[in-house]
């Protein structure tokens, strides 16, 4: 069981899921906290509106000289009238308990005159006392927050001071209190409504995610399964499907095509390269051996001229096959400096009728291999031609450019691109012995694309062939 939940949760689909759904509830709490606050500071703020109308309107009727039986006072809220010395002289006439008005007295008490008392509480009064004129009603509301008891029924209250200068009474202050029963019933039903709504939507956004990655992903499980199917058949011809999308899946699915095909081909030439290889092996082992065997038996029939050409053969085969071997495994050529025109002329001076003209151009790369490419070149050129090979160096832009000719027969327009494939002979008739294996030229070219140059072939002004090998040049 716990591995099945590893590999659901491991899954993009249910990684996607949960994290759209962790976001959307994080945003919801947010935003719930957020309408919450809202809502209680704007129907807090209503209730302390209330209070003050209240408030004011009770401080009105004592400025216009109102006796405090007189006031109009709301029986069902809280409203306290209190004076300079802190003694309550009017309150609702229900109220039996208050507090956050910093009285908690709800029966009035008879209040002393204003201005009697002895001098220390005449000094007492002097510091008390506002700068309100008689009959003037202070601008400042203080609001808090406190209870009160009415008729038994207790509630919570946002109540509003505000304070009133009276002819002969002195400074009164007039508390009322506004129920925020409203507010607390407000908030409770939008936090009900929230603790219901919000795991419904969190459901609904977590479903409608899976829903959509599931179908989003289909296309990957399908490419997952192909890929699945080509590994354990190893038929590289198969390819995965590509969906009738223009989005990443879809540019995977290319991608992943793209990749196989490359592979196919790899590893088609890959089996083409061995057997070949074990073909042109074949013939100079057999025959070597042949000559082994009957010098064996007869030692004074030996061929020892013939043993060793097979040798040679030999030799030279293993050395072209493991070149291409490093050079399919992507060995990169050495960065050595060295002079083009100065590694032609060694190589023409090795050979009889080569006509050369090489200028100095300096290039980069391995000087063995870019050797071998001439060597190459030159032997094939030698191979084909009726009476003369000319080899030129010079220089065209940013490229040194090596020409080597010959007056043969040619290469036809249509097999321009195969002598550089390996293992092709174009003249079938012509001996193993004086062909080769067919494999010089696809190393000439196989080198030269790791210098980052380049090996073409054309006509000849002299009627033959012209390979052209093109080296990008030192910039001093």
């Amino acid at each position: 069981m716990s591995g099945r939940l590893r590999r659901l949760f491991g899954s993009v689909r249910a990684r996607a899921t949960l994290g759209a759904t962790l976001v959307v509830a994080v945003a919801l709490v947010a935003a719930g906290t957020a309408v919450l606050l809202s809502l209680r500071f704007n129907l807090v703020d209503q209730a302390g509106t209330q209070a003050e109308r209240t408030a004011r309107s009770v401080a009105t009727d004592l400025a216009v000289g109102k006796r405090y039986d007189e006031l109009s006072l709301d029986e069902d809220e809280p409203v306290q009238v209190v004076d300079e010395n802190g003694t309550l002289v009017a309150a609702s006439e229900h109220l039996q308990r208050i507090g956050g008005t910093g009285t908690d007295a709800v029966k009035p008490q008879p209040s002393a005159p204003a201005g009697g008392g002895d001098d220390e509480s005449d000094d007492d009064a002097d510091d008390n006392a506002s700068a309100l004129e008689p009959g003037e009603i202070d601008d400042r509301t203080a609001f808090t927050d406190g209870s009160a008891t009415i008729d038994g029924d207790t509630a919570d209250y946002r109540f509003a001071a505000v304070k009133v200068e009276v002819d002969g009474k002195g400074e009164l202050t007039v508390h009322a209190g506004a129920p925020l029963s409203a507010e607390q019933g407000a908030v409770r039903t939008a936090q009900s409504a929230m603790l219901i709504g919000f795991p419904l939507l969190l459901g609904v956004v977590a479903g409608v995610t899976w829903l959509v990655t599931r179908r989003a992903l289909h296309p990957v499980e399908g490419i997952r399964t192909e890929m699945a199917a080509i590994t354990a058949s190893e038929d590289l011809a198969r390819r995965v499907p590509v969906p009738d999308t223009h989005d990443e899946v879809a540019r995977l699915a290319r991608t992943t095509n793209e990749t196989l095909a490359a592979l196919e081909t790899s590893v088609e030439r890959q089996r083409r390269f061995v057997a070949d290889a074990s073909h042109e092996l074949r013939s100079p082992v057999a025959s070597l051996r042949t000559q082994l065997e009957v010098a064996a038996a007869h030692p004074e029939l030996l061929d020892l001229e013939g043993a060793v050409e097979d040798t040679v053969r030999l030799q030279r085969l293993a050395a072209d096959l493991l070149l291409l071997a490093r050079l399919d495994a992507g060995e990169r050529p050495a960065g050595a400096r060295f002079d083009l025109g100065a590694l032609v002329r060694e190589e023409a001076a090795r050979r009889n009728g080569v006509d050369v003209d090489a200028q100095a151009v300096e290039v980069a790369g391995s000087r063995g291999q870019l050797g071998r490419v001439l060597a190459n070149l030159l032997d094939n050129a030698q191979r084909h031609a009726r009476s003369t090979v000319t080899v030129s160096v010079r220089q065209e832009g940013d490229h040194a450019v090596v020409a080597v000719a010959d007056d043969g027969d040619g290469v036809p327009e249509g097999d321009r691109e195969r002598v550089f494939e390996r293992f092709v002979r174009l003249d079938d008739a012509r001996s193993r012995d004086e062909g080769g294996a067919g494999l010089g030229l696809a190393i000439a070219r196989d080198v030269a694309v790791r210098h980052g140059g380049t090996l073409t072939v054309r006509d000849a002004p002299t009627g033959g062939a012209l390979f052209e090998l093109r080296l990008p040049i030192v910039v001093p």
